[in-house]
């Protein structure tokens, strides 16, 4: 289990710190939606639901007592606005102790030659994805033949085709084009999306033309942009899955969006049916 806690903004300037805790372990601190500091992490045994993980007492003390050693101000519980946590899906090598324990992948093979083959995935996480995804295609050429030379080291996110050396320049070009918008929701939405972010606007001449706003610059455009190709179907989804708006909205606003979710035609049906 890992878990990390969102503060408000300790420290202005942009920069992400790494820091050692008194057990030796790293933990850091990042700038996190402009307003806010994200502190983490945790390494714990879980067992149970992954989908019932929480952030524990003890993890909440650890963190704050870490941060506190290098802070100016000490972080406190009061301190906090919302946490979240994880399950990671380590291999079992061995290891006493969680934070021991490999984080890197393993994929086994089983079936003798003329056999069915069925490849099993150990461990593994976010931040390889990729690189696993091409390995598990290796096992399976080997298996069935060669499928095709491996492309996905290079390929670009949705959106992301554009210069990452020039930021700015892309939110200036979206600016000049949607003036309307305030500089922070243009900065928003180009991080958020990249290049896709001119879809959302898609020909908009105001904000009026955006639909309503749900809160923190969230207009209906947007929530029927996730809905229709990020998979958004409740307010959820997209106040802390694909957004982190929920931060800044109320319990009003989310019931809001849910509302216009379910209003939209074809609400709840897969994207495939739509």
């Amino acid at each position: 289990q890992g878990s990390h806690i969102v503060i408000r903004r300790k420290f202005p300037d942009p920069r992400a710190y790494f820091f050692q805790n008194n057990d030796g372990r790293i933990f850091f601190a990042i700038p996190y939606e402009g307003e806010f500091t994200l502190i983490g992490t945790t390494d714990q045994d879980y067992k149970g639901d992954p989908a019932d993980v929480a952030i524990t007492d003890a993890e909440i003390d650890y963190l704050c007592a870490g941060a506190s050693e290098y802070f100016r101000e000490p972080v406190t519980r009061a301190d906090m606005v919302w946490s979240y946590s994880g399950v990671r899906p380590l291999y079992d090598d061995g290891a006493s102790k969680a934070q021991e324990a490999t984080r890197d992948y393993v994929l086994k093979a089983e079936g003798g030659p003329g056999e069915p083959q069925l490849i099993n995935v150990f461990g593994g996480k976010i931040t390889t994805y990729r690189r696993l995804a091409e390995s598990m295609m290796e096992k399976i050429e080997g298996v069935l033949g060669a499928r095709g030379k491996p492309w996905t080291a290079d390929a670009i996110l949705p959106g992301g085709d554009f210069d990452r050396q020039d930021f700015d320049g892309l939110l200036a070009k979206f600016r000049r084009d949607y003036p309307f918008l305030e500089e922070a929701h243009a900065r928003r939405l180009i991080r958020l999306y990249g290049t896709r972010a001119w879809r959302i606007l898609d020909g908009a001449r105001s904000l009026l033309d955006l639909g309503q706003v749900f809160g923190a610059d969230l207009t209906e455009a947007e929530a029927a942009y996730l809905a229709e190709n990020e998979w958004a179907r409740e307010a959820e989804d997209i106040l802390w899955r694909r957004t982190k708006l929920g931060l800044k909205v109320d319990a009003a606003a989310a019931g809001a969006i849910d509302q216009f979710l379910k209003s939209r035609p074809n609400a709840g049906m897969p994207l495939a049916a739509q």
